[in-house]
């Protein structure tokens, strides 16, 4: 589903991430583990064409990232709080989302209705900019928001941080069951094998920017 070839980003000389080869199969809850530093959120952003590689190509279902943006319409993300639009409250921005998705209101209201648990009566109704949410619960927002319109691969980096243990807990059970659903392909990344051994169906440990477990 996602493959990746000869794959290297260098900033100023200096090799932050090389993978000569990795393929991310359909269905699979792909966990990627390593310290801060370590490369994840830049591999992340460059299966997201947020930045430019220094060599080699990312294919997402056999379009290259680089050349097209129809790998758009079947790929959620939420890398961090830069992704939400902080001068709209919750629901303006699932709103916004949604239209993107080409959801009807109904269909929203519905889709949201299955994360009332998850929200924790703290996001949705509360008339507040999403600016002035606490880190976890603009985390929320984010999360769910990448799941809008059901789509074929969803990308989080690091979606534990910030969250309390409930919530943590509820998150697990969120992306295993949206992936059973849906079969969905997940990429999910933490610096911790806590929460992230638990959900995914495989883990890649990545030191320095080089792979050193699959």
């Amino acid at each position: 589903m996602i493959q990746i070839q000869h794959l290297i980003k260098a900033y100023n000389k200096e090799i932050v991430l090389n993978i000569p080869e990795l393929t991310i199969r359909q269905g699979e809850i792909f966990g990627l583990v390593g310290n801060n530093g370590a490369g994840k959120t830049t591999l992340f952003n460059l299966i997201l064409d947020l930045i430019t590689a220094s060599k080699g190509e990312v294919t997402s279902k056999g379009i290259q990232v680089r050349e097209s943006e129809d790998w758009k319409d079947f790929t959620g993300a939420f890398i961090d709080e830069t992704f939400l639009i902080g001068y709209l409250t919750a629901e303006e921005y699932f709103g916004f989302i949604a239209g993107l998705r080409k959801l009807t209101k109904a269909e929203t209201t519905a889709f949201l209705e299955k994360y009332a648990d998850f929200f924790n009566g703290e996001i949705l109704g509360k008339k507040k900019f999403i600016r002035d949410f606490s880190k976890g619960n603009q985390k929320k927002v984010g999360i769910v928001a990448a799941l809008m319109g059901k789509p074929e691969i969803v990308v989080l980096d690091e979606p534990f941080a910030n969250l309390d243990p409930s919530s943590q807990y509820k998150l697990r059970k969120l992306i295993k069951d949206f992936a059973a659903e849906n079969g969905t392909t997940f990429l999910i990344s933490d610096h911790t094998l806590d929460n992230i051994a638990d959900v995914s169906t495989r883990l890649i440990i990545l030191e320095k920017g080089h792979i050193v477990r699959d």
